[in-house]
């Protein structure tokens, strides 16, 4: 296994209610050696966990039960304006409609992924918010 990249730079929680869907993309993850600091199966549970372990950069599978992932991202679209804190979001869904895509991105995420992905869409997604974050660091 890689050590961390950048584990100053980004803290990536992982939102399903697949169970399988979070091991999945957390082992992809963590075998390509970033930092993955929680796997939530319900909008609440990741809601405690983005703050508890100060995720910046958040998987939030649309459709999951009781709070839909993107009331999520406007909860912590809505919380971000309160703070300096940096999240981004991508969202991911089976559901290929551009309505939902463009819903996504009008509440806060940064980017979209279309299930199922490949590994590399996986980590090409994470490298393109790892590169804006250290853009912005430097500048």
């Amino acid at each position: 296994m890689k050590p961390p990249r950048n584990h100053e730079t980004l803290k990536i929680l992982i939102v399903d209610d697949s169970e399988f869907n979070r091991r999945m993309m957390g082992d992809i993850l963590l075998e390509e050696g970033f930092n993955v600091v929680g796997l939530a199966a319900s909008a609440e549970e990741a809601i405690q966990l983005a703050y508890s372990t100060k995720a910046n950069l958040i998987f939030v599978d649309i459709v999951m039960p009781e709070i839909s992932g993107l009331d999520l991202t406007k909860h912590f679209q809505e919380k971000q304006k309160q703070s300096t804190d940096e999240r981004f979001i991508i969202m991911m869904s089976s559901l290929n409609i551009e309505s939902i895509v463009i819903e996504s991105i009008s509440n806060g995420a940064i980017d979209f992924l279309q299930k199922p992905f490949e590994r590399e869409e996986l980590i090409k997604s994470v490298e393109k918010i790892e590169r804006m974050v250290e853009k912005d660091s430097t500048n």
